[in-house]
């Protein structure tokens, strides 16, 4: 069969090259993918703009079903969280595609913050206590009030950067400011500032109003991760997408994942099946652990960038069974089986990210060197192109690929156990080379992550 894989980013490939690992799976076309997915095994790139069965009224949505439909794909997996957002699933299903993602309503829970904080309160997730604001005047007072440390965040979209954590009443104060300006909308949601280490749980979820009353709808928790969002080792330096992550955690005791169930995962579902969502896809639990316990800082309708390239490395299972068993609502009965060990996955940018970055910089590998770790590669900011084959160090190649973004590959990398994991994959990064090249030397450490929220 073949399926379709909507985005470009280093979550995508992950996704792409898991998928392509199923025996049933001819053809994975990634809509518009990267220079990653363009070298992978069965995997075809396809730029709508390049289509010419894709016509020039076209809305994006229409788009992407028509590709789906000429290149006869059976299934479809939306990988960001915008094209949810926007209602892309809605569009799939209604053209007979089944599709691993919410549909809009759902995927709401992302798009607003102040929702996904409603949400929570209403169906007793546990959460930080928080208020809404349109009102400049009003925020500014709260916080006043309040004090610091707290949290300003914007509520829509906004890529994983529009949250501060504001240490002085000057950062607050600038952080409203500045996020009421930005794109991502003028209304703020303000909370308290927890204090405990961040952890990550990817689940899977087959939901519907049909579903739920058969006693179908289920939310099946993956191995718990670690991002490391901060740009420099120790967790200092500006929020950026995510330097790297590892998985599994060893701090997630069976006592805090029974807590995170009863507390957090059961108290979602109920509330997915009350609002009557149709939500058979991703959801990504985003923790703080606290010493009362997780508490649930944001929901994510999607897998989460940079852990999905920790955590699927991990699954023991087809994956394309899993989407059919989202799809198809028999999620109840599928296992969940994980592969024994720890997968520690380094992301390196580009010079000058999270601000401004050059583009177009070739990238190298020392094949031999990158060989010998196990390691796999996912191009998060790469393109294929050529632009030189003068290779800068002994022994090291040209990839074919150059830089295109800012967070640029990922070397996942495994180990039996976290020091071999750990050590692999910093073997990988330095078989990898291109100019202003930048990244973490601590992901997975003991104190390499963020005290709070």
């Amino acid at each position: 069969m073949k399926v379709l894989v909507v985005g470009n980013g280093g979550r995508e490939h992950a996704i792409a090259w898991k998928l392509a690992q199923s025996e049933s799976v001819t053809d994975v076309i990634c809509v518009p993918g990267n220079g990653g997915t363009a070298l992978e095994n069965k995997c075809l790139n396809i730029i709508p703009s390049n289509c010419a069965y894709v016509t020039q009224d076209m809305t994006s949505k229409e788009a992407y079903v028509q590709i789906a439909l000429h290149e006869g794909c059976t299934l479809a997996v939306i990988g960001p969280e915008n094209p949810l957002a926007e209602g892309l699933s809605d569009a799939f299903w209604k053209a007979g595609i089944p599709t691993v993602g919410p549909k809009m309503a759902g995927a709401q829970l992302e798009a607003s913050k102040d929702l996904a904080k409603t949400f929570m309160a209403k169906y007793g997730v546990a959460c930080a206590q928080s208020r809404t604001f349109t009102d400049r005047q009003e925020a500014i007072a709260y916080v006043n009030a309040k004090g610091v440390p707290i949290v300003i965040k914007a509520d829509g979209l906004a890529a994983g950067k529009g949250v501060v954590v504001a240490s002085t009443l000057e950062e607050a104060l600038d952080a409203i400011d500045n996020l009421m300006e930005e794109d991502s909308g003028k209304k703020l949601v303000i909370e308290e500032c927890l204090k405990g280490p961040e952890a990550s749980i990817l689940a899977a979820v087959s939901v519907t109003p049909e579903g739920a009353k058969a006693g179908k709808a289920c939310i099946k928790p993956f191995l718990a991760a670690r991002d490391h969002k901060r740009l420099c080792d120790a967790s200092k330096g500006p929020n950026t997408g995510g330097m790297g992550a590892v998985c599994p955690l060893d701090d997630i005791t069976p006592l805090i994942m029974a807590q995170f169930e009863k507390n957090i995962l059961s108290p979602t579902l109920k509330g997915l099946i009350e609002e009557g969502y149709d939500y058979r896809g991703f959801i990504f639990f985003g923790l703080i652990l606290t010493q009362d316990g997780p508490k649930c800082l944001e929901y994510n309708v999607r897998l989460g960038d940079p852990e999905t390239q920790a955590v699927l490395p991990l699954m023991d299972f087809d994956f394309l069974e899993l989407c059919r068993a989202i799809t198809d609502e028999t999620l109840n009965d599928f296992n969940l089986q994980w592969k024994k060990g720890y997968v520690v996955a380094p992301v390196a940018v580009s010079g000058g990210y999270p601000r401004e970055y050059a583009k177009g910089i070739p990238i190298y590998i020392n094949e031999n060197g990158f060989k010998k770790t196990g390691a796999k590669l996912f191009i998060a900011g790469a393109i294929a192109d050529r632009r030189s084959t003068h290779a800068p160090k002994f022994e090291s190649t040209s990839t074919g690929l150059v830089t295109s973004g800012g967070r640029v590959l990922a070397c996942s990398s495994y180990g039996k156990n976290f020091s071999q994991a750990w050590n692999n994959a910093y073997d990988a990064m330095n078989a990898i080379h291109f100019e202003n090249m930048f990244y973490r030397h601590d992901i997975g450490l003991q104190g390499a992550t963020e005290v709070d929220e």
